[in-house]
């Protein structure tokens, strides 16, 4: 596999493995008439059969991985999902191989990220893009537990009177700029609450255009990502701090199926034993690295 070298072995079924962020997931899943939610096992209590050849899959014999196009660092390394550079990619392939599944039977396909949420039929068998796990999102698809807790970041440039902000209410009078459809910009006006409306962006990168055209006083994106515009994309910018959103809960990045799909219930516990074997936090130690020694606007 790629990323992180391990041992290839199958995910067996096993009992109870259901853990406790799976249940606090749980709460916020479609429900249906046959079970409280997708990613439970059942009623019946009995752990899913996942073997390879038991599998719900899009396609038989392979495992159809989206995500967006273009795909960029830190997450997926030169716009190639398929090369297992870069932490999204590297945890694709290791949820691939728990399965059972070898590199050459996962199939990448493109999904914007803003249609990803959306209901109704998936051409894949989850999609795996930076995508938050929200009530709102998980009324219409369903998520997998957490592989990353995601912090937001604040980007302006160096000699950007914002530059020297300390605290969330040091940003108020700016003009702050995000994605559209993404937690970021959810936090620009639920934190932030800055005087101006934010300016919305159909992407990342033409945020971070907009910043350096000077649209925009600061952006808002997740921490890593805000890593690689300040260190490969933008000159002369820098990461103000960053935050967590004061719900109580921590963001979590999830895997995204089909409303309903069993197939999460594999997934799950594939992302249990990876949680749980290190590998994990390897590979986000490995490609997430810089994500530490950040200021922490409050």
């Amino acid at each position: 596999m790629f990323g992180v070298p391990r041992p290839r072995r199958r995910l067996l079924p096993t009992l109870g493995v259901a853990t406790a962020v799976a249940l606090l997931l749980a709460s916020c899943a479609p429900q249906d008439d046959s079970s409280d939610d997708a990613s439970d096992s059942g009623d019946s209590g009995e752990a899913p059969d996942c073997t390879v050849e038991s599998l719900p899959l899009y396609k038989p014999g392979q495992l159809t991985v989206g995500t967006d196009d273009p795909a960029y660092p830190p997450w997926f390394v030169n716009d190639d999902p398929s090369n297992g550079k870069g932490y999204e990619s590297a945890v694709a392939y290791a949820v691939a191989e728990e399965l059972g599944f070898s590199d050459d039977q996962v199939k990448w396909v493109t999904v914007p990220f803003n249609s990803s949420y959306q209901p109704g039929p998936k051409d894949f068998d989850f999609d795996i893009n930076q995508i938050s796990i929200t009530p709102k999102r998980a009324e219409q698809v369903t998520f997998s537990r957490g592989y990353y807790s995601a912090a937001q970041a604040v980007i302006t440039m160096q000699d950007s009177p914002y530059a020297g902000a300390t605290s969330l209410a040091d940003l108020a009078d700016a003009k702050i700029g995000a994605q559209v459809g993404t937690t970021s910009l959810e936090a620009v006006t639920s934190e932030i609450q800055p005087t101006q409306d934010p300016a919305v962006f159909d992407d990342t990168n033409a945020a971070t255009k907009a910043l350096d055209n000077g649209q925009v006083d600061a952006i808002v994106a997740d921490l890593p990502s805000a890593f690689f515009i300040t260190a490969a994309v933008l000159s002369g910018s820098t990461i103000v701090g960053q935050f967590q959103p004061t719900s109580g809960e921590t963001e979590q990045f999830g895997l995204l199926f089909e409303q309903g799909n069993p197939l999460v219930e594999c997934v799950d516990q594939a992302l249990n034993t990876l949680d749980a074997d290190g590998t994990l936090a390897q590979l986000e130690k490995r490609w997430l690295s810089d994500t530490v020694d950040v200021p922490v606007l409050s």
